[in-house]
């Protein structure tokens, strides 16, 4: 199957609950907070297959000097297959000027983003007050 990749902000409810609910995340159990964080983004990618959701990422700006990708994420069914790499393709080209590109990514994730061509931020250290319970 053929996927497509675009920048879109037309995203509902349901189907974004669902593929956030297939990968564990907890802020499926938030929607009312969820989907105006989405839609509010400087910037929202999905990935469709015949019409149906099956990835979404997102990033947050200040329009000049930094870019942070708070979210990027593929239904399990379908990872494996460039879904991801597309998504984050295009919020890169989208981002390609700017001094700072960054995200903090789950350790299953990092040689992902490696191969992206992130790397460790120097020597900082990932900060949060979080309340979520899926880390």
């Amino acid at each position: 199957m053929d996927f497509k990749v675009s920048l879109e902000d037309k995203i509902e409810r349901d189907e974004v609950v669902s593929l956030y609910r297939a990968n564990g995340w907890s802020s499926a159990e938030k929607p009312e907070q969820l989907i105006p964080a989405l839609k509010n983004s400087d910037a929202l990618v999905t990935a469709r297959i015949s019409g149906k959701l099956v990835g979404i990422g997102n990033a947050i700006s200040d329009g000049s000097l930094v870019v942070y990708y708070p979210h990027l994420l593929v239904h399990p069914d379908h990872q494996g297959r460039g879904i991801g790499r597309a998504m984050m393709a295009l919020l890169q080209r989208r981002y390609a000027a700017f001094h700072q590109q960054m995200l903090t990514a789950d350790v299953k994730a990092v040689e992902f983003y490696k191969s992206l061509g992130f790397e460790r931020a120097g020597k900082t250290v990932p900060m949060w007050i979080y309340t979520g319970n899926e880390h």
